[in-house]
């Protein structure tokens, strides 16, 4: 073995050293680490999709669709169309404009958008009333900024349908002609006129589809939820201004442009407030049509029904005399609304008609009324309706400003009957009256008739001064206010208008006093009758389909004077915020009930909108913290889990890994402190809201349908002349609690017209001289 050279060897001993120090080196830098620049790298992707995840998918389509058509209508512009004439130059340059135009619009209703959400995501959330009054003109300012980019861009999509029409007119026009402008499109040789032939076809195709897609996709550029998430007071405070904006600009197109420019806090602002939180389900993820197929599910379920026990027959002269006075609430809609539901095709004519435009030469004879036009037609329609001479009609009034009723007052001296008719929902006016429901305290003045009148029992005075404060709707009770100040507000004095015909030495004397209704116009009837009871004894009120008012006390006290008849499954009757909220929360438990997907998810999701998302605002007073015991596994039907540990928290409720608000008022029917055995299953009547309940004042008359079959309504009588529209009815005296919940019903609407209320209590007098005088054939008695 050959020695090694002695350099070799040193190189050779050097080499692990070396690479042992350089190890060593390595190991004592701190290189620049990654996990920094990766966690970087990440937050922005998230930061990103976030961004991406705001926007809705059909917006972005849109977006990307016109920047093609922009690009492709640039490029077709330079490589096919340039050796055109202007003829041909000019739609295709005006497609790709519009186009760009389109994009510019789109982001700014984005960025008006981003701001107007933010507004109220941070406007909304913890503010009072009164913090909220302040800033709510900066709210609406952004909102309608919005607002008008949306108009803008919904404008350019219209005029982009015109250009892309106009475009594909110019084209195949072209296309078809054998002029020498037919070469600028398709080129000289075979070879250019093929690819460029497609060219322009498939541009017009794109073209026609992405206009076409945008009226289908909506205006929206951002996603709402991505902003306010599962907050209900940001829900809330986004559908005020949608509710706000969209009443004040239909009155606009009603002729009442001042409602445009009012900033201040009045009837529009209340009720855009009240509707927009009753859309407080949308915080829950529920979709406008879940709702409506929860409805349309209510439906085909029927109520639970009354116990023969206790149905009693509604006494025949109260039916009587309802009967008698119902064609003066008629008459009182004096507008084309009468005239629209009984001749829908032909009802200007019927007005015009009615208004006794036709005999103009009449018109001095008239009675003149404050608001009446300038030929006297109303007075005229009313009088011609009821046939009552013009001498009959004392006084009245037709057009109104906000929370006032319409009304005419007519002397019966055959009878020696006044009647004071008040007219229901005609005008816009009067929808923002029946909007207004919120609660309003009533005076002693407004219950002057049952705390002052000694024909009352001193049991029923007791109870109603004991239990104030009371109260009602605020709509109604400040039109019934005002329509008082109208016709006997200077009484006190003694030149009271009323009380000039029924005092003494007036010549109306002794004459009874009728104040009748129909819908709100019954609702005002009552308040009003309630205040007048205390001085004219000779009174009674008859409402129909009246809006409940009152609450229980009151509505209770007045039984003796007032009536109030109800006619089959109409809607007013039972429409009240609680009945709304209820009949919100069933339709979503409908929707639950019925589907086959997770039903624990969407139970809990009807029990959040049911019991707890209506008054988020109660939260703030009941921070205390409480345990729920635990359950089995299996749902309940009051949302709550069995065999799982439930935790409230100070801001919401803890309930299978999800964040659910829970309302922790003193209202409440859930006992949390108790134990599993003595839960009660909510039903609808617990649900815990905060606006007290409003009731149906005085005796109620129900009319029900009878049901055809061969024992209650032979076939015989369907059968011969005109028995198909003798419909069997029945009346009956019912409780009131029997309307507090809103009923899903084909007629629910068709039942509140006044003739068909007419037309049922005709039928259930018949039915009552049929047994009075039982024979083969009843004949029917003309009561007008």
């Amino acid at each position: 073995m050959s020695k090694r050279p002695r350099r070799f060897l040193k190189i050779h001993h050097l080499i692990p050293s070396l690479s042992r120090g350089f190890l060593r080196s390595r190991s004592r830098a701190k290189p620049p680490s990654l996990l920094p620049i990766m966690a970087d790298f990440a937050m922005e992707t998230r930061t990103l999709l976030s961004k991406l995840r705001m926007f809705r998918f059909g917006s972005l389509v849109v977006g990307i669709s016109n920047l093609g058509i922009l690009l492709l209508g640039a490029l077709l512009l330079v490589s096919i169309v340039s050796d055109c004439s202007n003829e041909v130059k000019v739609p295709f340059a005006l497609v790709p404009f519009m186009a760009g135009v389109k994009i510019l619009a789109m982001v700014g209703a984005g960025k008006a958008q981003h701001a107007a959400a933010e507004t109220i995501m941070n406007r909304s959330m913890g503010e009072s009333i009164a913090v909220d009054a302040v800033i709510r003109h900066e709210r609406r300012v952004r909102y309608r900024r919005w607002l008008y980019w949306t108009r803008f861009g919904m404008a350019i999509t219209g005029l982009q349908f015109l250009g892309a029409a106009y475009l594909t007119f110019i084209v195949f026009t072209n296309l078809t002609s054998k002029t020498i402008s037919t070469a600028c499109f398709l080129g000289q040789d075979t070879a250019s006129k093929a690819w460029r032939h497609y060219a322009v076809i498939s541009f017009l195709v794109f073209d026609r589809l992405v206009v076409l897609l945008q009226f289908f996709t909506g205006s929206d550029i951002l996603r709402w939820r991505s902003f306010y998430s599962t907050h209900d007071s940001a829900w809330k405070a986004y559908y005020r201004e949608v509710f706000d904006n969209g009443i004040r600009e239909a009155l606009c197109c009603l002729g009442r442009a001042k409602y445009l420019t009012v900033l201040e806090e009045d009837e529009v602002n209340s009720v855009a407030r009240l509707l927009g939180d009753l859309v407080a389900y949308r915080a829950s993820g529920t979709g406008h049509l879940e709702l409506l197929a929860g409805l349309a599910l209510l439906q085909m379920q029927r109520g639970m029904p009354i116990p023969e026990r206790e149905l009693v027959e509604a006494p025949p002269d109260l039916i009587q005399e309802a009967t008698i006075l119902h064609p003066y609430a008629e008459a009182a809609y004096t507008g084309p609304l009468l005239d629209f539901g009984r001749n829908p095709i032909l009802f200007p004519c019927a007005w015009l008609y009615r208004q006794g435009v036709l005999t103009p030469w009449t018109r001095n004879r008239r009675p003149a009324l404050e608001g009446d036009n300038w030929w006297r037609g109303h007075a005229a329609a009313f009088l011609g309706f009821v046939k009552l001479q013009p001498e009959a009609l004392l006084q009245g009034r037709v057009c109104q400003t906000r929370r006032e009723a319409a009304y005419f007052m007519v002397a019966l001296h055959e009878e020696r009957t006044i009647v004071i008719t008040v007219r229901g929902t005609e005008t816009p006016e009067d929808l923002l009256t029946d909007g207004l429901c919120r609660e309003c305290d009533l005076s002693s003045e407004d219950l002057d008739g049952l705390v002052n009148s000694e024909h009352l029992p001193a049991s029923t005075r007791e109870k109603v001064i004991s239990t104030f404060p009371h109260c009602g709707h605020g709509g109604i009770v400040e039109s019934a206010r005002e329509l008082f100040m109208q016709i006997d507000g200077n009484s006190d004095s003694g030149s009271g208008f009323l009380t000039s015909l029924l005092g003494e030495g007036g010549k109306c004397h002794r004459y009874k006093l009728r104040i009748v209704g129909h819908s709100l116009g019954g609702a005002v009837a009552t308040l009003l009758g309630i205040r007048l009871y205390g001085r004219y004894h000779n009174l009674h009120v008859y409402a129909y389909g009246s809006l409940p008012c009152v609450d229980l006390v009151i509505a209770e006290a007045c039984s003796d004077f007032v009536t109030t008849i109800v006619c089959n499954d109409e809607f007013s009757s039972r429409l009240s915020v609680n009945s709304i909220l209820r009949l919100r929360s069933a339709a979503i438990r409908a929707v639950s009930d019925s589907s086959s997907a997770d039903s624990a998810m969407i139970r809990n999701l009807a029990r959040r909108i049911l019991h707890v998302n209506s008054y988020h605002g109660n939260l703030e007073n009941n921070n205390n913290n409480a345990l729920v015991p635990p359950a089995n596994n299996h749902i309940m039907e009051n949302g709550f889990t069995e065999n799982s540990e439930i935790e409230i928290i100070s801001n919401g409720h803890r309930f299978d890994n999800r964040i659910i608000p829970i309302n922790i008022g003193s209202q409440s029917s859930v006992n949390l402190g108790e134990s599993q055995s003595n839960c009660q299953v909510l039903s609808l009547r617990e649900v815990p809201v905060e606006p007290p309940e409003m009731f149906l004042a005085g005796t109620i008359i129900h009319i029900v349908r009878q049901q055809r079959g061969i024992f209650t309504f032979p076939l015989w009588r369907l059968w011969s002349l005109g028995g198909a529209n003798q419909i069997p009815f029945k009346a009956y005296v019912s409780k009131r609690e029997y309307f507090q919940d809103m009923l899903v019903t084909p007629y629910m609407f068709t039942d509140h017209l006044p003739w068909r209320c007419h037309y049922a209590m005709r039928r259930v007098l018949e039915a009552y001289n049929c047994k009075s005088r039982p024979t083969s054939d009843c004949v029917e008695e003309h009561l007008v």
